[in-house]
């Protein structure tokens, strides 16, 4: 029997220096999603702040929403009421039927349920201003028929304040769900795709950081005769002056050590993911949702005259479509402001033309049938009923 036996050499522990933490985008509103949920206005705002294409689109479609005019049959009624629309107080800080249809319509296309109210003086014989309503403030309750609507603003608890003079409030949906009432936005199918994409971008700047900021992995073999307490001591003081010399970053430092010591970058014999086809698909979902040309948004994908066209033509439908909703707000508040005024006349919304290259093309043909007809008076000819007017 052995008196004195012998002791197992304790392995040296591994010494860490940057604890590695894991992070997600910060948009957790998006990742956490789950679909026919009702809460759902910090969810489409936090789209429009983490993928930028979704924000660009919708607001070029509020641009490409064009102006309008608004016609009467007197001459003093048109007068007033230009005056009115150019002038009107917005929100307390703008001017200009403009910026409230402008607002409204984001408002209907980010949430798919838009409220606005018109505001009458203290008296109540006019219309003070215009003023765009936040859906975090107010409740839509159904009266006894579903026919009836309610605006109601959110008071403490489950308490409910009904809005007085419904008449001077404007709610508009888009798209909704029979026997519901709200809308649907625009982006309510986005939240999936937009989560994997911005898991991607959230990688790629992972593995750029590692790239431009590299961490390394240093690993000290001790030698067979080194006992595990000089062995731990060796490990440590290692670890030591490489924190050291990794923190003196403004510096130029070198790493000295004794034994057998080896140094390797973390990651530098992996291959960076080719992300470009993964986030052309995830790209092609959103723009194909929300109905805007590429060309629009700055992605210069491989495309033709005719396509270009068709793709025009698909959001020209899509902007008639939006002007339907607002065309109904508008002349709510031009008729509320002619009744105030003591017209009882009704009016009309003249929509902008909305592709201005049709137009360019009618008036080449106009022009052209024009200089035709010129040349046979010209030449004395005169077109006869077997031809049908054609040369």
């Amino acid at each position: 029997m052995k008196l004195f036996s012998k002791r197992n050499k304790a392995e040296p522990a591994a010494v860490q220096t940057l604890p590695a933490v894991y992070r997600s985008h910060p948009f957790s509103a998006i990742s956490s999603y789950r679909p026919l949920s009702q809460c759902e206005l910090e969810l489409y705002e936090s789209l429009r702040e983490a993928v930028p294409i979704i924000d660009a689109a919708i607001s070029k479609l509020v641009r490409l929403i064009g102006t309008f005019d608004v016609e009467c049959e007197s001459d003093s009624a048109q007068r007033l009421l230009d005056d009115f629309l150019k002038n009107v107080h917005v929100n307390g800080a703008s001017r200009g039927i403009y910026q409230y249809i402008y607002t409204y319509f984001e408002q209907l296309l980010t949430y798919g349920t838009a409220v606005g109210e018109t505001v009458l003086s203290k008296d109540g014989g006019t219309v003070a201003a215009l003023y765009n309503a936040s859906l975090k403030d107010i409740e839509i309750v159904q009266g006894d028929s579903p026919l009836e609507l309610f605006v109601c603003r959110k008071g403490m608890g489950y308490e409910k304040d009904v809005c007085q003079n419904q008449g001077l409030i404007s709610l508009s949906f888009l798209n909704p769900k029979a026997g519901e009432p709200f809308g649907s936005s625009v982006l309510r199918s986005l939240p999936f795709v937009s989560s994997i994409l911005l898991k991607v971008f959230h990688s790629v700047g992972q593995n750029f950081e590692r790239v431009g900021n590299v961490r390394f992995s240093v690993t000290y073999k001790p030698s067979s005769s080194a006992s595990a307490a000089m062995a731990r001591q060796r490990a440590q003081e290692i670890a030591r002056e490489w924190s050291k010399v990794m923190r003196e970053s403004d510096k130029v430092c070198d790493f000295v050590s004794v034994g057998d010591v080896e140094i390797k970058a973390i990651g530098s014999d992996n291959q960076i993911l080719d992300c470009d086809v993964p986030i052309r698909h995830i790209t092609e979902q959103i723009v194909s949702k929300l109905s805007v040309p590429p060309f629009m948004l700055g992605l210069s994908w491989s495309t033709t005259e005719r396509m270009s066209t068709q793709q025009a033509e698909i959001l020209m439908s899509e902007l008639q479509y939006y002007r339907t909703l607002l065309t109904p707000v508008i002349m709510g508040i031009c008729e509320t402001f002619l009744r105030l005024e003591g017209y009882l006349e009704d009016c009309k919304v003249k929509w902008s033309t909305i592709n201005l290259q049709d137009e360019t093309e009618l008036a080449a043909a106009r022009l052209q049938n024009a200089q035709a007809d010129q040349i046979l008076n010209d030449i004395g000819f005169e077109p006869n009923e077997t031809d049908g007017g054609e040369v």
